[in-house]
C-alpha cells in the first residue's frame, strides 16, 4: 500500500496544506444551476435520468437571478463562474436572457451541452449574450457516440458544434468524453478527430453507476482498462497536441500530477455549490439529488453556504470501511463526495481496485 515517489509525496504534502486552508476559507468560485431536467436526447449513461418532457418544471429565470443577487455582496463576482447545466440547457428559450443578465452583473457564465441544438444562429445568440465557457460532449466515433446518445444525428451535429466553438478564440472551450468499455481502445482515433476539429482541451470521464447508467454495468472500466486510461492520458500529455486530462473522479496515487494539471481535491461544498431545478441548495450536481443543504425558496443561500456544509469541509467522517486503514487517506480524504452511498460508504475507489494493485505488482 501507499507506493508514492518521494517527489510526489512532497508535492502532495504541500497541496494538503493548501487544501485545508481552502476548506477554512471556502470561497464560492463555481456555481452550477440545473436550469432544466428536459433533454432532447436519451443518453444511456445519463446520471440524471433526464427525459424529453420532465415532471419537474423549469425554474423561472427570475427566481434564479434573485438568488444570484443575494450572493453577489459576498463574493468576487469576477471569480464566480456560473455553469448552467440540465438536462440540456439549450432547450430553454430564455437561456440567452439569463446569460445576458449574468453578463450585465459581470459574472462569467457558460453551459454544458450535447451540441444537438447548437446551430450557427444559436451560437451567435449565445455569444451576444456574453457566454464565457462552453463544454460539449463527444463520447466516441460516430457509431459509439450515436449508440450512447440514442440519436443517429447526434455525432454529426456535435462535431459541427465543436468546430464552431473551437474556432472562437474568445471562448473557454473544451470537450468531455465519457470513456467506457466500447471506447477505451479508440482514444487515439477520437483524439485525432478532435485535433482535426481544432480542439485544444479534452476532459476524460469514467462512468459512475448512477441514474440511467445503473442499467449498464458494462460501462464501468475494468481495473486493467482504468490503468490503460491513465497511461494513455499521461503519454498523450507528454506527446503534445490536444491536452487530455482526467476528471475530478478521485485520488490517483502516483498518477497525481501526471494526468491532470492539479492534484485531486473534491471541491464540492468548498468552492463549488449548486442550485437544483426545485430550488434545492446543494454542493455538486453529481451528488445524489436527495442530499441537499437548503432551498432558495425557504433559505438564504449565503447563510446555507456558510453554515450547512461542514461535512464537505471536514472529511474525517469518511475514514471508515476501506478508507479506515488506507495510508493514502491523508491525501485523498475519502475521494469525491459523489462516490458515497446514502449510508456514507464508498461506492468505488479506483486507487484500491486498480492503481494500488498495479503498484503492488510493480
Amino acid at each position: 500500500m501507499g507506493k508514492l515517489s518521494l517527489r510526489r509525496r512532497l508535492a502532495l504534502e504541500i497541496d494538503r496544506k493548501r487544501r485545508h486552508m481552502l476548506n477554512e476559507e471556502h470561497p464560492l468560485t463555481q456555481l452550477f444551476w440545473e436550469c432544466t431536467q428536459r433533454c432532447n436526447l436519451n443518453c444511456r449513461h445519463c446520471g440524471s435520468d433526464c427525459k424529453t418532457s420532465s415532471v419537474a418544471p423549469d425554474m423561472p429565470a427570475g427566481d434564479f437571478l434573485k438568488a444570484i443577487d443575494s450572493i453577489l455582496p459576498h463574493v468576487d463576482r469576477h471569480r464566480l463562474n456560473i455553469v448552467i447545466t440540465g438536462g440540456e440547457p439549450l432547450v430553454r428559450r430564455d437561456l440567452e436572457d439569463v446569460g445576458l443578465e449574468l453578463y450585465r452583473r459581470e459574472l462569467p457564465w457558460g453551459i454544458v451541452s450535447n451540441g444537438l441544438l447548437l446551430t450557427p444562429r444559436r451560437f451567435d445568440s449565445l455569444r451576444r449574450a456574453g457566454i464565457h465557457n462552453l463544454t460539449i460532449s463527444l463520447d466516441g466515433d460516430e457509431d459509439d457516440h450515436n449508440w450512447m446518445r440514442g440519436n443517429p444525428e447526434s455525432y454529426r451535429r456535435a462535431i459541427s458544434a465543436i468546430k464552431m466553438a473551437a474556432a472562437a478564440d474568445d471562448l473557454n472551450f473544451d470537450v468531455v468524453t465519457c470513456v467506457n468499455r466500447r471506447t477505451i481502445g479508440k482514444l487515439p482515433e477520437i483524439a485525432a478527430r478532435l485535433e482535426e476539429a481544432g480542439v485544444r482541451n479534452w476532459r476524460l470521464f469514467t462512468i459512475s453507476p448512477s441514474g440511467r447508467a445503473r442499467q449498464y454495468p458494462e460501462f464501468s472500466l475494468t481495473s486493467d482498462e482504468f490503468v490503460a486510461l491513465m497511461e494513455y492520458i499521461k503519454a498523450k500529455r507528454l506527446a503534445g497536441g490536444i491536452r487530455p486530462s482526467y476528471c475530478c473522479e478521485g485520488f490517483l496515487g502516483d498518477y497525481e500530477g501526471d494526468v491532470r494539471s492539479h492534484f485531486f481535491r473534491c471541491t464540492a461544498g468548498v468552492t463549488t455549490g449548486s442550485i437544483l431545478i426545485d430550488g434545492s441548495i446543494a454542493a455538486c450536481p453529481s451528488i445524489r439529488a436527495n442530499y441537499t443543504q437548503g432551498n432558495i425558496y425557504a433559505d438564504d443561500f449565503w447563510d446555507v453556504w456558510q453554515n450547512r456544509y461542514r461535512q464537505y469541509r471536514d472529511h474525517s467522517w469518511m475514514k471508515t470501511g476501506i478508507c479506515a486503514d488506507c495510508d493514502m487517506f491523508r491525501y485523498c480524504e475519502g475521494n469525491g463526495f459523489h462516490l458515497r452511498e446514502e449510508d456514507g460508504s464508498i461506492k468505488h475507489c479506483y486507487y484500491h481496485t486498480a492503481l494500488d494493485r498495479k503498484n503492488s505488482a510493480d
